[in-house]
């Protein structure tokens, strides 16, 4: 069945008197025909679906005009509007946009605030009466999962609409690509998974086909009439409402059965709409392979017979590692994360993550680790642990669908672990260990195995969600442990089908020339379909195994890959570990930058001094060289702004440090850099992103805030001798206030530069509006900064 949507809610209340910088939701209360008025405007033209005027009604948006002890009011307020307005005739969707703040540790929201946010309006909704959730809007997916979470948790039959929002390199701002947010959203319970906002809908057909590809829900899509324009100084959206309906078809054969539109849609636009899905019938999805898919922030991994070998990186753990499990008894975590950054480095395409240490917190160990590995690293994680509350602090703090290491067919492991897999959207790996111990004969850890898979079915997961292990144990205590692996191996490809995993050095264990039978034992494993070892990706005799086995299986056809490694055409041979110590003091100073090594970049830069090296050299040629590199990184699609973030924290730790060491030195800021949500606009993440990297980079940041007027960001221009004034409009009806900034300051004769950006400014707006640049980002917005003050 296809749905029907309706459009933009904001413009419309402007257009019925919402003042610029008033409360959207207030008007639920104060105003309430001209809501009703706007539904009814939606239904009229075809909407079977409206949404409430909800979108800001959470405790952390109304806090910004002094309501956030009105959610309940003015949630309940808003669904009774819209469900006078919709009768028999729509459904009732209750809108929850994002908080306007990142969620740690991209920025200062904590998870759980984040969490009781949502769960605060999400009951003030379903306490109303909404027959959907439509969470929207969202750049981040952890908010989204909170959100999801919260909603779940609320009410558990409301079906739930999951929107991201996409830049236009197919990307959310925080690096999620469509293919990871269905695979994350689709496992964690959302009903249906669908894009809105920022975008026109030619740009949205490929994001919606590869939401459509990638799970087996609903696909719903509401794009802007096109990217906005400037036109005699107020905002215009260029696609009008044939062009836009135009482009329903388009969608609807891509995947998505909900449609509508977003900013810039009138009643007229979804009225063409309507009309051109009139007659179209509701497209047939191609049956799905149901494949184990895991998935970071922005990267998935597919386990499968008939993919490539995943390695899963196992030095994450403490177990017989003294000077690890000293650290993390310590609560330091950095072997921990050069760990997660090497193994990847010699390619673990996942990481096994344990924090089992006799004596410490564990909850908050694996929280914190999952925590910074997720930030440093985009391998999916596979959780390792025995705790169960160790476990749902794992799940709850990782941005992406984990996997459970392990669930063995023991009572205790089955009541506690399944609920929490189905909770947060993990797959499980499944050890055949039962209430007896291990079971010696391969047709017994079938048994085992397969007594698993039956309580995990009845626990709501499904094919996809599971990786089998074969269980290995040491052949210098049993001489049949070899044997029995490979027939369970074979025994899980034959009766079961998915894919399996093990463990592999404890086949040795006792034995002379380990690294022999090990990398033997892997070839064998391989042959009789092994899809995913978990094992240290240094060893190199583990790694020609691999690459030998993939030759002779088949995987690297004609053996092409071998020969190249083998000739040295290839990666070389030893594992390419990033270590910053054995490297010249600037390089390694840069290399920490890039890799967001916090913990060490100041003692790299009192080595540094102590070297001889000034302080203009440490940051031209380790600072700056690193970021310059990061933002080509950024730019070209190979680094997402969690790293950005971190790496520009590395840098300024350092920073700081040179300028505590070096007051009067070349190490001074390089510019004074006033910035601003201008008047009327109430959201101010992308402006929080720049101010946090301009002033990691050097810059002195005078951040005013959100909403605020043109005296006040002249007069602070005035007062702070400023180089350059940064504008953010992230609404298009508040654009036109960036125009009025700039001819304040061109009247009061500054010499100041001005730089505008946010989600709906354009290079085009910028050319007309008489600004100096346009920032797409944060990344580029530090770059253009110093071009401007002659620092690059």
């Amino acid at each position: 069945m296809i749905h029907i949507f309706d459009g933009a809610m904001g413009t419309m209340l402007q257009a019925g008197g919402l003042k610029p910088g008033g409360c959207p939701e207030l008007m639920n209360i104060e105003h309430p025909e001209v809501v009703l008025g706007i539904h009814r405007a939606y239904i009229e033209a075809g909407a079977t679906i409206i949404e409430t005027n909800t979108f800001g009604a959470s405790r952390l948006k109304l806090d910004h005009y002094g309501l956030e002890d009105r959610v309940a009011e003015l949630n309940a307020a808003a669904v009774r509007i819209a469900r006078e307005a919709a009768g028999e005739k729509a459904k009732i969707a209750g809108s929850m946009g994002p908080t306007g703040r990142f969620i740690s540790p991209l920025g200062d929201l904590d998870f759980e605030e984040a969490y009781a946010c949502f769960h605060e309006q999400a009951a003030a909704l379903a306490e109303a009466g909404i027959d959907y959730f439509i969470i929207e809007t969202c750049i981040d997916i952890q908010e989204m999962r909170a959100a999801l979470l919260a909603a779940k948790d609320v009410a558990p039959n409301i079906p739930v609409i999951c929107q991201l929002t996409y830049s236009d390199d197919g990307r959310t701002v925080t690096g999620t690509d469509p293919q990871s947010a269905a695979i994350i959203l689709s496992a964690m319970g959302a009903d249906i998974i669908g894009v809105n906002c920022s975008l026109g809908p030619e740009q949205l057909v490929p994001i919606v086909k590869t939401l459509a590809e990638n799970c087996d829900c609903p696909i719903s899509v509401q794009p802007n009439a096109g990217m906005p324009q400037l036109v005699d100084g107020e905002t215009h959206f260029p696609m009008g409402p044939e062009d836009f309906g135009s482009w329903a078809p388009k969608l609807l054969a891509a995947g998505a059965t909900y449609l509508g539109g977003c900013c810039g849609t009138t009643p007229e636009h979804i009225r063409a709409l309507a009309s051109a899905l009139a007659d179209c019938e509701e497209p047939r999805r191609a049956a799905r392979p149901q494949r184990l898919w895991l998935a970071s922030r922005s990267k998935s991994v597919c386990i499968d017979k008939d993919l490539p070998t995943v390695l899963i990186g196992e030095r994450i753990n403490p177990t017989g590692r003294k000077k690890l499990a000293a650290e993390i008894r310590e609560g330091a975590l950095l072997s921990v994360k050069k760990e997660a950054v090497n193994q990847v480095k010699a390619g673990a395409r996942l990481l096994d993550v344990n924090m089992g240490v006799a004596g410490i917190d564990a909850v908050t160990a694996m929280k914190q680790a999952v925590t910074e590995i997720a930030q440093l690293t985009d391998a999916p994680l596979a959780i390792d642990t025995s705790d169960a509350a160790a476990l749902e602090a794992g799940l709850r703090a990782y941005p992406g669908r984990a996997l459970i290491n392990s669930v063995s067919a023991e009572d205790a492991r089955i009541r506690d672990f399944l609920p929490l897999a189905k909770k947060y959207g993990a797959a499980i790996l499944c050890l055949p260990i039962t209430e007896d111990g291990v079971p010696k004969t391969a047709d017994d850890r079938l048994k085992a195995v397969q007594f698993i898979i039956g309580k995990a079915r009845k626990a709501g997961l499904k094919d996809g969600d599971f990786l089998l292990d074969a269980l290995v144990m040491t052949v210098s205590a049993d001489k049949n442990a070899c044997r029995e692996v490979l027939r369970t191996l074979h025994l899980y490809r034959q009766h079961l089908g998915f894919p399996s995993t093990m463990g592999l050095s404890n086949i040795s264990f006792g034995l002379p020339n380990r690294p022999l039978i090990n990398s033997t034992f892997f070839a064998m494993c391989l042959a009789a379909g092994l899809d995913a070892p978990i094992m240290n990706p240094y060893d190199e005799s583990m790694q020609k195994a691999l690459k030998a086995s993939a030759a002779l299986l088949g995987d690297d056809p004609c053996g092409l890959a071998f020969s190249q490694d083998e000739s040295n055409l290839a990666v070389p041979k030893k594992a390419a570990v990033m270590k910053t110590t054995n490297l010249p003091i600037l390089e390694a100073i840069k290399q920490a930058v890039i890799e967001g090594e916090k913990d060490i970049i100041v003692d790299l830069v009192l080595k540094a001094l102590e070297e001889g090296k000034t302080g203009n050299e440490i940051t031209e040629n380790g600072l700056t060289a690193a970021m310059t590199e990061i933002g080509e990184d950024f730019g070209s699609g190979r680094m997402f702004l969690p790293q950005v973030l971190l790496s520009a924290e590395t840098m300024r730790a350092a920073f700081d440090k040179l300028k505590e060491l070096i007051p009067a030195s070349a190490e001074a800021d390089k510019g004074t850099f006033v910035i601003a949500t201008v008047k009327g606009d109430v959201h101010d993440l992308g402006k929080n992103i720049t101010g946090a990297l301009l002033a990691n980079s050097g810059f002195k940041v005078i951040d005013l805030g959100k909403d605020v007027d043109a005296d006040t960001i002249v007069q602070a221009a005035k007062e702070h001798q400023a180089d350059i004034v940064g504008l953010a409009a992230l609404m298009t009806t508040t654009m036109p206030q960036i125009d009025k900034v700039i001819a304040r300051l061109r009247d009061e004769q500054l010499d100041v530069k001005v730089m505008i950006g946010g989600a709906a400014v354009t290079q085009d707006y910028a050319d007309a509006c008489g600004a100096d640049a346009y920032a797409a980002d944060g990344v580029k917005a530090v770059k253009l900064a110093k071009q401007m003050v002659g620092a690059e």
